[in-house]
C-alpha cells in the first residue's frame, strides 16, 4: 500500500517536509497537493523516477514535463526569459499556471520538449509545495495527475492510493484538492498563446483561450 504523509495543508509541519524532501532525493515518485489539482513529482535529476512518471501517465516523447519553482529568481537558471515574459510571469504568480519558455543548458535534454526545447516552468501558491521546495533547494519535476482521457483527477489520497496503489512511492497528503489543472501559457513564439485553459484566469494575461 502506498505510504500517506498526512500533512497540514496551510501549516505544513517541518519534520514531514523534510521526511518527503529526503525521499524524493533517494528516488521515490510522490502525489503532491498544488493550487489546482494534484500533481506527480520527483527528482529533478532522476531519470528512473521520471520515467516512471511518463509510464504512468502514458506520456509520449514530446510531452512537456514541468519545473515547480520557489520563485521567479529560480526560474532563470532553467528557462530563458525575456523582458516580456517577466512582467507577465510576475504578474500572476505564484499562482495556478504552467508557462512554455526556451530551456537553458541547466535543463538535462530528457525533460527539454524533443523539437522545440522549451521546459514548463510553474510557481504554485501552495504552502506545502513552498514548504517543500525550501526544503529541497532546487526544483520538482513534476506533472499534473489528470490521466488521459479523463475529465477529472482525483481529488484526494484516499482516491490516489486507490487508483495507482504501489506504483507511488507516497502521498504528500494535504487534504482535498481542485479539479481543474493549470492554464499553460506558451511563451516561445512571437506573442503569448494559451495552450489549455485552466484554474487560472485569462484576463490577468490578456489572452483569450485557442479554439478547439
Amino acid at each position: 500500500m502506498t505510504q500517506c504523509i498526512s500533512i497540514h495543508p496551510t501549516h505544513p509541519q517541518p519534520r514531514l517536509l523534510k521526511q518527503a524532501a529526503e525521499r524524493i532525493r533517494d528516488g521515490a515518485v510522490m502525489a503532491y497537493p498544488t493550487d489546482s489539482c494534484y500533481a506527480l513529482g520527483c527528482h529533478l535529476g532522476d531519470k528512473e523516477a521520471m520515467e516512471r512518471i511518463r509510464d504512468l501517465r502514458g506520456f509520449g516523447k514530446d510531452h512537456h514535463f514541468t519545473l515547480v519553482c520557489r520563485d521567479l529568481s529560480e526560474i532563470a537558471q532553467y528557462a530563458q526569459v525575456d523582458t516580456a515574459a517577466y512582467r507577465l510571469l510576475r504578474a500572476v504568480t505564484p499562482g495556478p499556471y504552467t508557462f512554455l519558455l526556451p530551456a537553458t543548458r541547466e535543463v538535462p535534454r530528457r525533460l527539454q520538449h524533443p523539437k522545440r526545447r522549451t521546459i514548463g516552468i510553474r510557481i504554485p501558491d501552495h504552502p506545502v509545495v513552498q514548504g517543500l521546495l525550501e526544503m529541497l533547494r532546487e526544483p520538482l519535476m513534476s506533472c499534473t495527475l489528470l490521466m488521459p482521457g479523463e475529465v477529472d483527477p482525483p481529488t484526494d489520497a484516499d482516491a490516489i492510493a486507490a487508483r495507482f496503489g504501489k506504483r507511488l512511492d507516497f502521498i504528500l497528503d494535504g487534504g482535498a484538492c481542485g479539479l481543474e489543472p493549470t492554464t499553460v501559457v506558451d511563451l516561445f513564439g512571437d506573442a503569448p498563446a494559451v495552450v489549455r485553459a485552466g484554474k487560472g484566469a485569462l484576463e490577468p494575461l490578456g489572452l483569450v483561450s485557442i479554439p478547439d
